[in-house]
């Protein structure tokens, strides 16, 4: 037997209104009255059930005002009133449940895009199996027209991904063998053998999922507020309603009281509007931890954003090798086998330019990590140092220096050579600005960011030349982990509304320090853990409009609370002076009901006009990689 739903109590309890009302017409009133108390029942029944549930945890709920005036209703004979408010009631709660379901379609779509089969190729063959059973290590067969069922590196093909559900990118992206790719993406052309290193809730695709999820569940303070209100509310409109009835000696005029000042629109204001919010975001590749998280960044009036890899791409290069003491490969060399144990980004350029250069890397020993500065180890017996000028002890010649102060005026960081304590030459490396950093800043400005702050651990004229570029206000340079939690709580104490942006494992710290902190997708596992909210594209228009979509977010929900108040308040009035009856009343209640509901949804499709997705190259805006979220 098919279990009844919400929906067939509402077309169940809709035909008793409509049997009543036509022998209401036919002048039959038994028929009439048994109509009537069968659509009380139908409808009131669920409503019942739930004010039961709260009350067995002491929660005064505003389904317990309805159940009583149904119930008086039907006791003093009133069946059309009891039949209408249960009916609408019903009724509105149905459209609440279907308002939310529309506003989670960016989850369905998400889920819809995961495949459920794959071809592998195992033992030269290839075969079709459940994605369930993908190993880490198999070679994972993608066609054009499939979607990515694993995040993994390319070993064979090339073809271009469409990356939307993941980073809200638009434009196919060109990958090939070399190059990570990400569940839920889809080939739209060319051929690939993907070897799988992360598989099923592993996924960066599972894991945008689980976090979209847990957001869309997470209640907003506003929220929290309306669900204590309404644990004092309901029980003081239950005394008031009761007090009103016998000093108007009208019972009937009790129960109308009771049924109007059920604040129905009130209760869902804030959630159908956050559900909106975070669906809209998450389909752009912007993911809000929450309603909590989405109020707190609408109130953001001072944005601070790390520099490598949050405003620059986070894939520096080696540009420049410049050699005092020994060769160049051999400095290179050097320092590229000490960089071997670091995973930081200016690391991989070393470790990259030297295997490009076909040199010789040794793994090193005692490697000792000096926080702000720089490593230390020993590499062929020799103790190394890679760094900034901290780590050398004797003055630079006027040409040296002033071959550093140029590299660093033009956005290089320069990172110093010291070999068993004496410099042995410095190597430069640049790390371009992300596509459309500079219009984002702007777009930020534009949406109400009043001071746009980086603080980065690079040199100042590094920082500098990235700061004019990108168009940020005010610049810390040369800057330790502690020293930008330092300067972030400084900005909150100092009554700024401080949103952090960061990237790295050294950002997580100043990450919670801000009011609210916002993750890069391809950053540590642990910034994106911290952050309050996580943009999966990696892209700072996808921050620009999460802000933007806060804002107007807030603003929805506001709209929803004067409508929802303003009616609970002209109603009550219209019931006192004895101008509103009980039907009428609730139709026009559930009428603000359905204004709310249409209200929020249009967040749905919101987009800010004045930000647009830069169209970018290959190899750059990987996807997010979430992963131990």
């Amino acid at each position: 037997m098919r279990k009844l739903t919400s929906e067939h109590l509402v077309w169940g309890a809709g035909a008793g209104l409509i049997v009543g009302f036509g022998a209401w017409l036919l002048d039959a009133p038994v028929i009439q009255d048994a109509a009537l108390i069968a659509a009380s029942v139908i409808a009131g029944a669920p409503i019942a059930k739930r004010a039961m549930a709260a009350l067995r945890y002491r929660t005064f709920s505003i389904d317990l005002l309805v159940t009583i005036a149904v119930i008086g209703a039907l006791i003093i004979g009133e069946y059309v009133e009891s039949g209408v408010v249960a009916f609408l009631f019903l009724f509105g709660a149905w459209l609440e449940q279907r308002s939310l379901e529309r506003t989670r379609t960016s989850i369905r779509e998400l889920v819809d895009a995961a495949p459920t089969t794959a071809r592998i190729r195992r033992d030269g063959e290839e075969i079709e199996i459940d994605v369930t059973e993908i190993a880490e290590g198999d070679l994972v067969v993608i066609k054009a027209g499939d979607s990515v069922p694993v995040d993994g590196r390319i070993v064979e093909g090339v073809g271009h991904l469409e990356q939307a559900a993941i980073t809200g990118e638009p434009v196919p992206v060109e990958r090939a063998a070399g190059d990570d790719v990400f569940a839920g993406t889809t080939l739209d052309n060319g051929f690939l053998i993907v070897s799988a290193s992360q598989v099923g809730d592993d996924t960066t695709f599972a894991r945008i999922i689980e976090l979209v999820e847990d957001a869309q569940d997470a209640k907003a303070p506003r929220q929290q507020f309306l669900d204590r209100f309404a644990a004092i509310y309901t029980p003081a409109v239950i005394v008031a309603a009761v007090l009103f009835g016998l000093i108007m000696r009208d019972a009937s005029l009790g129960l109308t009281f009771l049924v109007i000042a059920c604040p129905g629109a009130l209760v869902i204001a804030t959630p159908v509007a956050i559900v909106a919010g975070i669906g809209n975001g998450a389909k752009r590749g912007a993911i809000l931890k929450g309603g909590d998280a989405v109020e707190r960044l609408a109130g953001v009036d001072t944005m601070v954003l790390d520099k490598t890899g949050t405003l620059t791409e986070g894939r520096p290069v080696v540009t420049q090798v410049r050699a005092v003491q020994g060769t160049e490969e051999e400095l290179l060399a050097a320092a590229a086998s000490l960089e071997l144990a670091s995973e930081h980004p200016l690391a991989r350029a070393l470790v990259t330019a030297a295997r490009e250069q076909g040199l010789d890397l040794h793994g090193p020993d005692q490697v000792e990590v000096l926080r702000g500065v720089g490593l230390t180890g020993v590499v062929g017996g020799r103790s190394v140092g890679v760094g900034s000028f901290r780590l050398v002890d004797q003055p630079l010649s006027d040409d040296l220096a002033a071959e550093v102060r140029a590299a660093e005026a033009q956005g290089g960081t320069v990172s110093f050579v010291v070999v068993d304590g004496e410099l042995h030459g410095h190597v430069v490396i640049a790390d371009a600005l992300r596509p459309g950093v500079s219009e984002a800043m702007a777009a930020l400005h534009r949406g109400g960011v009043k001071e746009l702050v980086m603080l980065t651990g690079d040199n100042p004229r590094a920082a500098a030349h990235v700061a004019q570029q990108a168009g940020i206000d005010e610049v810390r340079a040369q800057l330790l982990p502690e020293d930008k939690v330092a300067h972030v709580k400084r900005l909150v104490d100092g009554g700024a509304n401080v949103a952090m942006v960061g990237d790295g494992l050294n950002d997580a710290p100043a990450l919670a320090a801000a009011n609210v902190g916002v993750a890069m997708g391809a950053g540590t596992d642990v910034s994106v853990e911290t952050a309050d909210v996580v943009l999966a594209g990696n892209r700072l228009e996808q921050l620009a409009h999460a802000q933007r979509l806060a804002r107007r977010t807030v603003a929805i929900m506001t709209q929803n609370t004067v409508i929802a108040l303003a009616t609970v308040v002209l109603l009550l009035t219209g019931v006192v002076f004895e101008r509103v009856g009980m039907s009428i009343g609730m139709l026009v209640h559930e009428a603000s009901v359905l204004a709310v509901i249409l209200n929020a949804l249009r967040l749905t499709r919101w987009q800010p006009k004045d930000i647009v997705t830069p169209r970018t190259s290959a190899g750059s805006a990987q996807p997010a990689k979430l992963t131990n979220v």
